[in-house]
């Protein structure tokens, strides 16, 4: 679980964790490097090919979470995975992805943020988020500690009102709005372990979540939206004590299991698919029949 390591990494010297990420780094430097000389890489062309073998149609809504480095050596790099993610989908599809600028705790994160700029704070879920989030006619959420990129003819409708959110996975948030729209999540070389915002969606749709997932407090957040006007809004975040129970991925053969999730490649990676719409429903009806949670994945 990403909470997990961060509290390991936090113990562990700068230096021995520089070292270890540099030399990481390196090791998939040349492996793409590796491909490319080899001509095992990928083209949009490719890449198109596999989004419709997986079922992705024009028209469709798709959430997603990527890492290019999983994906393999690309030509074009992160342009090429946007680009056939948006020609599959068409002109009357929408192409969704997290922006956050922050990569760890929320509780560390809104601690230390002076202020979250819709148009600058970059995000830090990746080349491909950041690339997408500066597309010409990308629209982007406003929420300080979950925003998310939108591409599409509904941008506004994923967007729009997520500022006024105390927690950022709301009914009017972009990831209900998904699952709403009977979109698809797609998780290209990532899991929910690191990329398990859609899961959250349970914690805000019941009545009296049985867990302590927020933390006490409520914060008061400055956030500058498209027009540079500055808001402060009151939020709640995440409670460092319940993140480190997450057991994320206990829950994948779940939603396998009952139809909602299938396991498909793009490029390289290893990538979930998954029915929005029908993952809520299924966490809801599991929740109140078993007490199935992302921290009681056998149930309670």
């Amino acid at each position: 679980m990403a909470s997990i390591r961060n509290l390991i990494r936090s113990a562990i010297p700068g230096f021995i964790l520089r070292w270890y990420r540099n030399r990481k780094k390196e090791k998939v430097r040349k492996s793409l490097d590796d491909q490319r000389i080899s001509g095992n890489g990928y083209t949009k062309a490719m890449l198109k090919e596999q989004l419709v073998s997986m079922g992705v149609v024009p028209g469709d809504v798709l959430l997603v979470h990527s890492s290019l480095s999983k994906i393999g050596y690309v030509e074009d790099g992160p342009q090429a995975v946007i680009d056939a993610l948006l020609e599959v989908v068409g002109e009357q599809g929408n192409v969704l992805m997290p922006t956050s600028p922050n990569a760890g705790l929320q509780l560390d994160y809104v601690r230390d943020l002076d202020v979250f700029d819709v148009r600058y704070s970059p995000s830090k879920l990746g080349v491909i988020s950041e690339t997408f989030r500066n597309q010409l006619g990308a629209g982007r959420s406003a929420s300080a500690t979950e925003p998310v990129s939108c591409i599409g003819p509904d941008c506004a409708y994923f967007t729009d009102g997520h500022i006024e959110q105390e927690t950022p996975y709301s009914t009017q948030s972009p990831f209900y709005k998904v699952a709403a729209r009977n979109g698809k999540i797609l998780y290209i070389g990532v899991t929910f372990a690191n990329a398990g915002t859609s899961l959250h969606l349970l914690e805000d749709a019941v009545t009296a979540f049985k867990f302590p997932v927020y933390y006490p407090e409520l914060f008061d957040v400055k956030v500058r939206d498209e027009s540079g006007e500055l808001h402060t809004r009151k939020i709640k975040v995440h409670n460092p004590e319940m993140s480190v129970k997450r057991r994320c991925d206990e829950l994948i053969p779940v939603f396998e299991k009952h139809g909602v999730l299938n396991y498909v490649t793009f490029g390289n990676a290893p990538t979930l698919l998954v029915d929005a719409a029908g993952m809520l429903s299924v966490m809801i009806d599991l929740y109140e029949r078993e007490g199935i949670t992302m921290y009681t994945p056998q149930g309670s």
